[in-house]
């Protein structure tokens, strides 16, 4: 009970409220603006939080990342366009009430199903708590090698519908995480001699150019949300409401499975949200069948997937295994402020651990409030042009860049790592299992080492070792085993030449980093990176020799043109300009910042993207770039300059 009192208090503290209150409404904004997504944001806010203290941090961060599935059914429901993968099943029955008249009705159902889900998370996060501890203090290092191997193979598999790329991608992260001095034996790894990489990728730039950059891409090339939708009412939310209300037992059954199943590592929130709709399918009660408008397909996949922040905080707060791709750059934010997950965070730092629970639960209940106020202003979000879009957040993120080291390498490390992950989605390779490779890398090679140091091979024998490692094996052969009994559907049709490519020159990569480790590094430093180079070589090599084997021609309908094997398909056009153009305006805004400094570069550069990517107004496009001026000196200078809280901003709370 002093934990909980001390937590309360430390997070009632009014800057700490007031970050906290800060990352729901951007949380609110991100999940309505199809396209952008939550671990773009929640990678977009971490250099925010530099120089705050984790109480604040982690409000800020958690704040934003619980209500982006609130959010995001306000276009799925109007406009029938998911505002995040998480509310792809609530497109089915949410957008089919709209187009009866009853979008208000889904509103209610859904905001007040997300409030209670996400409570029910926060208190099943609570409740593991105390079990956590005894179960920490328990396990030894083999131990948390295993676990992390265990989280990263089911990450790996249920990425993506080809087990091999998973297990590729998150092989090809874990290698670039060893990029830097190596803390075992102190030499370095793949820095080809340039200090910047000493001490590593900044993970914030890695995340914001493997998310951020290939979403303003698609959202460039779609232009804008369809503006003609119903006007949502008040009185018609509370409908909702209510039966929200009257499907308790639901309600309460989605959010167990939320809650439980997001704390397994690897459980997506798409994956969430068609269980939960296809529990609730079973049962389809009176009123519509489901996907025609019937309320319960609503609330089932809504209840759920907020739930799984709770959830999925149990592993990375535990184990330091994150519970979702979200969880894996917050585990990054653990880093940048010194907290390592494990026994400390249910010892010493229990009280952060608490007011990770406090902000998860208050961030729902305001952000359901919120939304049940605000519906109409959050839905024009929707409607606003791609050609103001993508230039306001291009901005933050090549400003954002720039603050990490002040080096110009920043950029170039953005837009790298941008044009990896625009690669990786035109060929449906996973960016979350490399981001969770990346971010388990370093801990899975101290496990490694430091179970090796103790007691070479032997540890391979403990208990836990063997069942958790063989559940991994046996979870990737079943995988497998179901993708060969399936590709004669799934693959009817030819694959491009570039994935082809792509696979190949990863088996390469793998094959030459294998051989420079064994060569050049000490026994120490190469062990665990050749093995995982090793791995990357292999799976690579298994993907090109699998996407080989499929390389068929369709059966053409009587008459059609038939598009050459392995020639890529006209629609990867757009998308290809799509993603020149945006590494376009990041390299133009680069190029503006070190010739004339970040300010003047941002109100150019906004002002100018504007003009040139659509907008007719000049008028306009100068004041969306003088407001946008204004918030990168608020964020990047004013305050992020000093301490924080900023004594100005302290000053008119010193009394509490």
């Amino acid at each position: 009970m002093d934990l909980i009192l001390t937590a309360i208090a430390e997070m009632a503290q009014p800057f700490r409220m007031l970050m906290l209150v800060t990352g729901v409404f951007a949380g609110l904004v991100v999940g309505v603006v199809p396209g952008i997504g939550g671990l773009f944001a929640m990678a977009l806010l971490i250099p925010m939080t530099y120089n705050m203290d984790p109480f604040a941090a982690f409000a800020l961060l958690l704040g934003m990342g619980s209500v982006t599935t609130t959010s995001d059914t306000i276009p799925a429901i109007l406009f029938g366009v998911p505002g995040s993968v998480g509310a792809a099943a609530t497109v089915l029955d949410g957008h089919a009430m709209a187009k009866k008249g009853e979008a208000a009705r889904a509103f209610g159902a859904s905001y007040s199903a997300s409030m209670i889900g996400g409570v029910f998370g926060a208190l099943v996060l609570a409740a593991a708590i105390p079990v956590m501890r005894p179960l920490v203090l328990y396990l030894k290092t083999p131990d948390f090698f295993a676990i992390c191997a265990f989280g990263l193979s089911i990450v790996a598999i249920l990425a993506g519908s080809q087990p091999l790329k998973g297990l590729a991608a998150a092989m090809l992260g874990m290698l670039a995480s060893f990029i830097g001095i190596d803390s075992i034996a102190g030499i370095e790894r793949w820095s080809f001699g340039q200090i910047y990489l000493w001490d590593g990728l900044p993970i914030s730039l890695v995340f914001l150019g493997l998310f951020g950059l290939p979403e303003l891409a698609s959202l460039l090339m779609r232009g804008s949300i369809q503006g003609n939708a119903e006007r949502p009412t008040y009185a018609g939310m509370w409908q909702g409401i209510r039966d929200t209300l009257r499907e308790w037992p639901l309600v309460l059954r989605c959010s167990a499975i939320g809650s439980l199943l997001g704390a397994v590592p690897g459980i997506g929130i798409a994956v969430l949200d068609w269980i939960a709709y296809g529990h609730a399918s079973r049962r389809p009660g009176s009123g519509p069948k489901f996907g025609q408008g019937n309320v319960r397909g609503v609330i089932a996949p809504e209840s759920a997937n907020n739930a799984k922040e709770g959830g999925s905080l149990i592993p990375t707060i535990a184990f330091g295994v994150p519970g979702s791709a979200s969880m894996s750059i917050l585990l990054g934010a653990f880093v940048i402020h010194g907290l390592v997950p494990g026994p400390d965070m249910l010892g010493k730092n229990a009280a952060i651990t608490v007011s990770m629970v406090l902000s998860i639960a208050v961030a729902n209940i305001v952000g359901a409030v919120t939304c049940l106020l605000l519906t109409r202003q959050l839905a024009r979000i929707a409607q606003v042009s791609a050609a103001i879009l993508v230039p306001l957040v291009v901005t933050f993120i090549v400003v954002g860049a720039y603050q990490t080291n002040m080096s110009a390498f920043d950029f170039l490390l953005v837009m790298l790592v941008g044009a990896v992950g625009m690669t990786m989605k035109e060929l449906n390779w996973p960016r979350s299992a490399f981001s969770l490779g990346f971010v388990l890398g370093p801990s899975l090679e101290n496990y490694f080492f430091l179970a090796y140091q103790i007691s070479g091979w032997a540890w391979l024998k403990q208990p836990l070792v063997l069942i958790l490692l063989g559940l991994a094996i046996a979870g990737v052969v079943r995988q497998t085993v179901s993708w060969i009994k399936a590709r004669g559907n799934a693959d009817a049709l030819p694959p491009a030449l570039p994935d082809i490519a792509a696979s190949s020159a990863l088996t390469l990569l793998g094959v030459a980093a294998l051989v420079t480790a064994l060569l050049d590094f000490p026994f120490e430093a190469a062990i665990f990176p050749a093995i995982t180079a090793g791995l990357l070589a292999l799976f690579s090599l298994l993907t090109t020799i699998q996407t080989m084997l499929r390389w068929r021609k369709p059966v053409p309908a009587s008459g059609a043109d038939v598009t050459p094997v392995g020639e890529w398909q006209p629609s990867d056009g757009p998308a290809m300009k799509g993603n020149l153009t945006v590494l376009g305006l990041c390299l133009a805004l680069a190029f503006l910042v070190l010739l004339a400094g970040h300010l003047t570069a941002t109100f150019v550069f906004v002002a100018g993207g504007i003009w040139m990517l659509g907008s007719r107004s000049l008028n306009m496009a100068l004041a969306v770039a003088a407001g946008t001026t204004l918030c990168i000196y608020a964020v990047f200078d004013l305050l992020a300059s000093q301490p924080w809280p900023a004594p100005w901003l302290a000053a008119p709370f010193k009394d509490f």
